[in-house]
């Protein structure tokens, strides 16, 4: 098994055809088959099934491109931190960004690092922090903002930020900032809510119950930007963080205003991995990550957040 082989299993895995993974290695065709055949041999299972659709993985071949892809991910970030220029910080560093933070911070943190460290190549992802979660535990992510989460034996989990959920409503129902609405009024509307499971809902279901409301939820969403839209075409009220609708509300195209009786918060953590070495490229990211946060909190960007006391990343 050598490296060709594992780039031939997920580049033809990736675009389901062999003609054209060859003109993507810059091969010819051949060569790539031979290349996936001789690897199935040596592990003795077929890898692909041949289908009209072109080319998928069977179950085994879905584990070993998997595997194949992250193998090759470490071989690159490898390859960058032992070659890298004099005196800078240089390496491949995935980030996990909540969904609801990823407007305010993703184009600022891009910036200050191509600034601050041009050496480093940054990867962005985003998503909801149950994924985000998952995809750190897996490896495919170096660090992440993850919610309502404490340290566990493989995770460092440095608190940073504690902010309101909002009520978010069409700009006609008038809601401000600076009054706060009970839940059990919001809770009177029909409401468009994050899917059962998602980690945000659980906050919700949980204020619901020390309210003593009952909801009538008429959409679920696994989108914060698909429960904006529906809120706008007027099928209902949502709840969502204060940072997901800062920008809403400035441009006038939502209101709202922070929940109460009870007030309901999250707290937004930094994970990062506890085994292993940490490379100063993630360390570098780590520290202008916090930066950039601690930035949008005292220039007021993001709404109803507090920042949360504890140590820089490194200390």
């Amino acid at each position: 098994m050598d490296i060709k082989q594992l780039k031939a299993l997920v580049t033809v895995a990736e675009v389901g055809s062999v003609t054209r993974a060859a003109e993507l290695l810059h091969l010819v065709q051949p060569a790539v088959t031979r290349q996936i055949r001789t690897l199935e041999q040596e592990l003795g299972v077929p890898l692909f099934e041949r289908t009209r659709q072109g080319m998928r993985p069977t179950e085994a071949g879905a584990i070993m491109v998997d595997r194949a892809r992250r193998a090759l991910n470490e071989l690159e970030r490898a390859r960058a931190e032992v070659l890298p220029t004099p005196g800078a910080v240089t390496g491949i560093v995935t980030a996990g960004l909540l969904e609801s933070t990823s407007d305010l911070l993703a184009e600022p943190l891009v910036s200050a690092l191509a600034r601050n460290h041009p050496g480093i190549e940054l990867r962005l992802m985003t998503a909801y922090s149950g994924h985000l979660q998952q995809w750190l535990d897996d490896g495919d992510l170096d660090l992440t903002l993850l919610y309502n989460l404490d340290s566990t034996p493989s995770l460092n989990a440095r608190p940073l930020v504690r902010e309101r959920l909002w009520v978010a409503a069409p700009p006609a129902a008038g809601l401000r900032a600076d009054r706060p609405v009970p839940f059990a009024e919001a809770a009177a509307h029909r409401l468009v809510m994050p899917a059962s499971g998602h980690a945000l809902r659980a906050l919700i279901d949980a204020a619901a119950a020390r309210a003593r409301a009952s909801m009538d939820v008429v959409v679920q969403t696994n989108s914060m930007r698909v429960q904006k839209q529906l809120v706008l075409a007027g099928h209902g009220w949502t709840v969502l963080p204060g940072v997901g609708i800062a920008e809403d509300v400035a441009n006038g195209t939502l209101s709202a205003a922070p929940l109460c009786e009870p007030d309901v918060w999250r707290s937004i953590v930094l994970a990062t991995p506890r085994s292993g070495r940490t490379p100063s490229a993630v360390e570098a990211v780590a520290r202008e990550l916090v930066r950039q946060i601690d930035m949008a909190v005292d220039q007021g960007r993001w709404p109803s957040a507090q920042q949360t006391q504890s140590p820089s990343p490194g200390e």
